[in-house]
Parts: C-alpha cells; sequence; structure tokens
C-alpha cells in the first residue's frame, strides 16, 4: 500500500550523523547507551512502518513491538523493554523522546519551518512549479496553484485553481478541487513546550492514490515521518481536515466538514456523514457507516453503523434519543 519515496527529494539532507554526533547532540537527555558501530553515518529516519537504510527509529513507551530491521543503525528511545531487547546496533535509552527527535532531525534535514529552507521555482500558467516537481505532461494544472519540491503527480490529473500541493505523490486521474492544500505540516507538538520554535518537524508525505477526487477548502497533512494515505476510488467532500499519519483505505467516502485526527486508520468502503470527528489513534473497520455528527473516540468494528457522541451502535443510539424524548427532553 505505502509507496517508496525518497524523504532528500523533499527535504535537503542537511548533514550526515554518525552515532558519536548524535551522542554529542543529545546527551543531556541520555540515561543509557550501546554503541557498536562508530563509522556507520546516519542519513535518513525510520518508523514501525517503513524502514530506510542507515537510518535512526525513535520509539516511545506506548508501541511494545521490537524493530529489528537491518536497515536500522541507531535506536532512540525512552522505553526500557525495548531498550533492552532490541538488536539495532546502537541504541540510547533516554529521558524525553520529543526533544531528541526536534534536536536530531533538524541537524539532519532542512524543512519549511526551518528559515533556511529553499525552493525554485518556475512560473507555467499563473502556476508556480518548483524545478524539482514531476508532473505527467496529460495533467492539467490551473491558475494560482503552488507545486513544491520532490512533489510527483500522475497521469490524467485536474489540479484546480489555489491548490497548493508539497510534499505528496499523487497517481493517476485524481482531482484536486479550488484552494485545497495538500502535505501542508502536521499537528505535531510537545505539550510542556509550545510555540513555533518547538514543532516537531513533520518529514513524511502524502500519497494520493489513483482515481481520488478531493473538495475545495480541505487540508491533508504529511505525516510525521512516513506516509498519510489516500487509498484509490476515495471520494473527499469540501471542508475536510485530515491530520498527519492517517490512513485512509479505498473506497473511503467523507462528507463535508468532517474532522480526521491524527493517526486514524480507516479499513476499505467507509462511509462518514457530514460534521463528524475521529478522535486519534483509532481503527474504523470495513464497511463501517459513521452517521452525520457523529464523534468516534474509539475503535469500530467491520460491518458497523453508529451514531451520536460518543459514537454507538445507531440502533442503540435512536433508542437513547427515543427514551430521552419519552422523559421530557426535547
Amino acid at each position: 500500500m505505502f509507496v517508496n519515496f525518497s524523504r532528500e527529494s523533499f527535504y535537503p539532507l542537511r548533514k550526515k550523523l554518525n552515532v558519536l554526533d548524535i551522542e554529542k547532540i543529545i546527551y543531556k537527555q541520555i540515561i543509557n547507551s550501546k554503541i557498536e558501530n562508530h563509522s556507520i553515518f546516519i542519513s535518513n529516519i525510520s518508523s514501525n512502518n517503513i524502514f530506510f537504510e542507515n537510518s535512526i527509529i525513535f520509539i516511545d513507551k506506548k508501541i511494545k513491538q521490537i524493530p529489528n530491521s537491518k536497515n536500522l543503525c541507531v535506536l532512540i528511545t525512552d522505553n526500557l523493554d525495548i531498550f533492552e531487547k532490541s538488536k539495532i546496533p546502537s541504541k540510547f535509552l533516554i529521558q524525553n523522546l520529543n526533544e531528541c527527535y526536534y534536536q536530531l532531525t533538524n541537524h539532519l534535514f532542512i524543512h519549511d519551518d526551518n528559515i533556511d529552507y529553499t525552493d525554485e521555482f518556475k512560473i507555467i500558467n499563473n502556476s508556480y512549479i518548483s524545478k524539482y516537481a514531476t508532473i505527467d505532461s496529460s495533467t492539467k494544472i490551473f491558475n494560482n496553484c503552488v507545486i513544491g519540491r520532490g512533489v510527483n503527480i500522475g497521469k490524467n490529473c485536474i489540479i484546480k485553481n489555489g491548490v497548493i500541493i508539497k510534499n505528496a505523490i499523487l497517481g493517476d486521474n485524481i482531482i484536486i478541487s479550488d484552494n485545497t492544500t495538500i502535505g501542508s505540516n502536521g499537528f505535531g507538538f510537545d505539550l510542556k513546550k509550545l510555540g513555533a520554535k518547538s514543532l516537531l518537524p513533520q518529514l513524511g508525505i502524502v500519497h494520493i492514490d489513483d482515481n481520488v477526487h478531493i473538495g475545495s477548502n480541505c487540508t491533508l497533512d504529511r505525516a510525521k515521518v512516513d506516509i498519510t494515505y489516500i487509498g484509490k476510488n476515495s471520494m473527499i467532500d469540501n471542508l475536510v481536515h485530515i491530520a498527519h499519519n492517517v490512513v485512509l483505505g479505498k473506497n473511503s467516502c467523507i462528507a463535508a466538514q468532517t474532522g480526521i485526527s491524527g493517526s486514524v486508520t480507516f479499513d476499505d468502503n467507509v462511509i462518514v456523514g457530514g460534521q463528524a470527528g475521529f478522535a486519534g489513534h483509532i481503527r474504523i473497520g470495513k464497511n463501517v457507516i459513521v452517521a452525520a455528527k457523529s464523534g468516534v473516540t474509539k475503535n469500530i468494528k467491520d460491518n458497523s453503523v453508529i451514531a451520536g457522541f460518543p459514537a454507538i451502535d445507531i440502533k442503540e443510539w435512536k433508542k437513547n434519543i427515543i427514551n430521552q424524548k419519552k422523559n421530557g427532553h426535547k
């Protein structure tokens, strides 16, 4: 499902780091460490979903799976169990994972929250197209669009007026309607350290698969490390927000003013009514129907039909409404 991508195409590499560099940068956070190879240089970051060569991975206390891909050279974690059991060659047990992620990723990559980030554009038909973007000749770009560094757009796509696309890969036969933004910053931060200068770098991308329609004035945030994904044949209405790390399965249908929080996964064939909201880090099963104005706060099983806040089975929700009316609630 996830497309292969080169992170450097979107975020220029500032500097490769060896293990001793990493130790110097985060020394104030280190509780314990084990270093087996000083000569390897780190040039990428990985997630639990996608592993890159010569990369560093950040694992927090919530994650129980131990990643041991041969591509991983350095582990940064605040999880003592994973630190002790992991076979990754070099590893650090640290105090504050967000602080280490912030420091190391800013040393590795230049991104658009850095003052020194640059792009170079050509003006084509009243739109700004990065010279580092790749767009198939059969695709139509309307007026006043901005297509940024590294973007790849496939065949027979229609990109309407005022669209911004950055940090994204688009398949074929896609329509993006007016004033939508693809690949914007995910809302990554630490509540203990707020402010624009403390935003956690968002270094992933958006991948929109074939035959997807996205309405006007939508925002699709790029992932923190890997991919925000929109599955084949999906239909997204106007004014929909899709946060970082969200995965929509194929044939998703999302009505207007819906908000989907970070790291939500939709399986295939999910239908969502207007003004629904989804809490983060939950999974919505296959063939689920979510009624308008629902607030979904937990995992939903396959083939469910839900409504209300917190969203429950629609038959149970209707019974509750009837009982409320019997008890004098309007």
